[in-house]
């Protein structure tokens, strides 16, 4: 999809046409991620963030039974007890 010219007002909003709305799923609206990308603006859908950090955990983790969330918890819970 090509850009279009857009329009920052006075107090920082901005209108992000339909059809770019549509396109990643925005159509009612919704929370997004803003960033800035060396001199640029990113804006990314929170699904689309959470999506890239569930890949880079399943990444640099795998399938190892211990680096749940629950196996860490547990593991804080014995070193708690032991002290």
């Amino acid at each position: 999809m090509s850009g279009v010219l857009a329009k920052v007002s006075q107090t920082g909003r901005l209108s992000i046409p339909a059809k770019f709305r549509k396109a990643v799923g925005l159509e009612r609206g919704g929370e997004v991620v803003v960033e800035l990308d060396g001199r640029g603006i990113r804006i990314r859908t929170v699904d689309e963030v959470v999506g890239q950090a569930q890949a880079l955990t399943r990444q640099l983790l795998g399938d190892k039974p211990d680096a749940s969330v629950d196996a860490f918890l547990s593991e804080r819970r014995r070193d708690a007890a032991r002290e």
